[in-house]
């Protein structure tokens, strides 16, 4: 009873269903008064034409049978005036009752009705226990691999929607939504935000702004993170009240240009765990080339353990008689020291040609990775298709080339045939893995790197033939979590994350070997925690202790496969 009263209040109090019901009334109005007006036309019909006297009600009964087709036929007219007049209510009814009304019905009463159901069932606010979880602020394409990664860490998380008739909808066991205006104190008491872990105001940067002054009205001391589409947000958001500001775009921009594979080959760190570097490093041009991993002897010669190789867009894990091809790129770990042994040895090679590198698309990301190669000395060569960038872009770098990237005589004045890479950082994932196309089929052995928006692109564009492929939305997640964990990022590549998990039950007392961890899910565990302390590289026969920690390096999948054998 409470539920549909809930629902009957809502339905009266909104506008637009008030607007609703008076349309579907005056309708209804209309109809009565043509079933009046034709029951009375029945009588004076009867009485002076066919010399008949019925009743009110028969005159009623008629209208109706007739106005809905169900004609018994124990009525009826002789004359043809008559008989034109039932015509005319036939007619009259079957567009007015048979046609009208249903949709009227639907559109007017039920449709609204149904949106009153669903938006009394969207929850307002969170268990009065709910503690440490992280409030949502938008749903954008970081959301779903951010919860996903929220549910493998176990941490409780919320997402606010607006709109309560999709937050009914979305709302599950797994995927925890709650509705409400994100601009409303109510809806961050409602969120319990004084007891929660962190705020991620991922919306526009004028809302992200009127979020963090909402919150900060409740409480001082929750850690906002905020998400700045422009660079000059950053001060304001710092002025409101943002514990810390993630200029994504910027960030993005700075990964694509540290994958571009520019002079004499050296190892690119893709992040820290500890005293542990995990690195990554390119095959072509260097002294690798050509061998299997067990002839290189990097482990001998420099410490550094090599633990997964992207090959194709995929990581497999590493064998000794695997033979390291010109397009793989090795993931490795190990120490400062061991790192550097590592650069000297690859920097020992024939190297890379000084050639520049070719950005397409000047957009944020774009002015991002074009800036942050001319830090690090690489000459830029620039497509752009907004003429009026012209003038500011000319003085910065290179060569810069107005037109159309999908264009031959554009990409052959912007140097296609000259350059040793390619950036690809439009909006669009579609123009991306067109031009991934094209530039690979103009030029075999560019190295190309390229930016996608949603995730569910990357396989397309890793087939398209780019070398490195770097979601906004997987950077963004990475980055959530890693201030959530007290880590630094990890950007091992797309799809690809480090795990950290307790050791199961089940494999208490086991051996690293016995565990066939890795056989069973794929996982490559790097290191073990214990007690606060870190075994890097653990050697197979490594026990697997109760308190322990593994820190392990795999996709979602092979994360999930984990949990399902082990956990």
């Amino acid at each position: 009873m409470k539920f549909l009263v809930s629902q009957f209040t809502y339905f009266l109090a909104d506008r637009e269903a008030r607007r609703n019901l008076k349309a579907f009334r005056t309708y209804l109005f209309l109809l009565l008064g043509v079933i009046l007006v034709f029951s009375i036309t029945f009588h004076l019909l009867m009485f002076h034409v066919e010399d008949q006297e019925h009743s009110w009600l028969t005159g009623l009964y008629w209208t109706l049978t007739v106005m809905t087709t169900l004609g018994f036929g124990d009525i009826t007219f002789h004359s043809d005036l008559g008989r034109l007049f039932s015509l005319v209510v036939l007619l009259t009814g079957v567009i007015l009752l048979l046609i009208m009304l249903p949709f009227a019905f639907i559109r007017y009463f039920y449709a609204p009705w149904l949106e009153a159901q669903l938006h009394a069932q969207a929850p307002r606010k969170v268990p009065d226990d709910l503690k440490d979880h992280v409030i949502i602020c938008h749903r954008d394409s970081i959301t779903p691999g951010l919860t996903r990664r929220l549910r493998f860490n176990r941490i409780p998380f919320v997402v606010l929607e607006p709109d309560p008739v999709l937050a009914a909808r979305l709302n599950s066991s797994e995927f925890r939504v709650v509705t409400g205006e994100n601009d409303s104190r109510e809806t961050y008491e409602n969120l319990r935000v004084e007891a929660a872990r962190l705020v991620f105001a991922n919306a526009e940067d004028t809302t992200n702004t009127n979020i963090t002054l909402t919150v900060r009205s409740i409480s001082q001391t929750v850690p906002i993170l905020g998400l700045a589409e422009e660079e000059a947000s950053i001060d304001i958001f710092q002025l409101s009240g943002t514990t810390d500001t993630l200029p994504l775009k910027q960030r993005l921009g700075e990964q694509l240009a540290s994958r571009v594979s520019v002079g004499i080959g050296t190892a690119h760190i893709v992040g820290k765990f500890k005293d542990l570097e995990i690195i990554e490093f390119l095959v072509h041009h260097t002294p690798l080339a050509g061998k299997t991993l067990k002839q290189t002897g990097l482990r001998e010669q420099t410490g550094i353990n090599v633990v997964a190789i992207w090959q194709q867009g995929r990581l497999v894990p590493v064998r000794p008689d695997l033979v390291l091809e010109n397009t793989m790129v090795p993931v490795a770990v190990g120490t400062r020291e061991q790192v550097e042994r590592l650069n000297h040895l690859l920097g020992s090679g024939p190297g890379r040609p000084d050639k520049p590198v070719l950005v397409i698309g000047m957009g944020k990301v774009g002015l991002s990775t074009a800036l942050t190669l001319k830090k690090l000395g690489v000459r830029v060569h620039l497509v752009e298709m907004d003429e009026s960038l012209r003038s500011s872009l000319e003085g910065q770098f290179d060569r810069v080339v107005i037109g159309n990237a999908a264009n031959l005589g554009v990409l052959e004045e912007a140097g296609i045939h000259e350059v040793g890479a390619v950036a690809l950082t439009t909006n669009s994932d579609a123009v991306n893995i067109h031009l991934t196309v094209y530039c690979r089929r103009l030029q075999p052995d560019l190295n190309i790197v390229t930016r996608v928006t949603r995730e569910r692109n990357v396989e397309a564009i890793y087939r398209a033939g780019a070398d490195f492929v770097q979601s906004y939305a997987s950077l963004g997640r990475e980055f959530v979590m890693a201030l959530l964990l007290n880590r630094e990022p990890i950007m091992v590549g797309e799809g690809a994350d480090f795990f950290t998990v307790k050791v199961p039950p089940r494999l208490v007392g086991l051996s690293l070997a016995d565990s066939q961890i890795g056989a069973r899910s794929g996982l490559i565990v790097i290191a073990i925690e214990i007690d606060g302390e870190t075994l890097t590289n653990p050697r197979p026969s490594t026990a697997l202790e109760k308190k322990a920690r593994l820190i392990m390096l795999g996709t979602n999948e092979q994360r999930s496969r984990f949990a399902e054998a082990f956990e």
